[in-house]
């Protein structure tokens, strides 16, 4: 399978409050391929085998200040929320929960949010 690498889509005003914390668009992209889910998210990453994919859908409406600068942790379901625009964003949730923010594995995340630039196209590579 080939790996594809899809790209976050920058609203100005994410670049900015991403700055600080890495998050630019050389060290944010999403890839899909080798039988892997794979992110980096400025100093953050996921890694995950594509079967550990139990959902994909899309979702939009982001709050800014609930998502903008680095990785976020939502205190309702402990997903990780890799945002770089209010748009629109695919959300996946797992199986079996994935390490991101927390390098110990202490903390685990049950799904994850990336507002890449192609939606469609990585929803589509995620349930292909």
């Amino acid at each position: 399978m080939t790996t594809q690498r899809f790209d976050f889509a920058f609203d100005p005003r994410y670049r900015a409050a991403g700055l600080p914390f890495g998050v630019t668009p050389g060290r944010a992209w999403v890839e899909v391929g080798d039988g892997r889910l794979r992110a980096r998210f400025g100093p953050w990453r996921l890694d995950t085998p594509l079967d550990n994919v139990a959902e994909v859908s899309v979702s939009g409406g982001y709050g800014f200040l609930k998502t903008a600068g680095p990785a976020h942790l939502s205190l309702t379901d402990k997903g990780v929320t890799f945002a770089t625009n209010g748009d629109r964003g695919v959300c996946v949730r797992f199986h079996e929960p994935v390490q991101a923010l927390d390098r110990s594995g202490r903390l685990l995340h049950p799904g994850a949010t990336f507002t890449v630039a192609d939606v469609d196209g990585f929803a589509a590579a995620l349930r292909g």
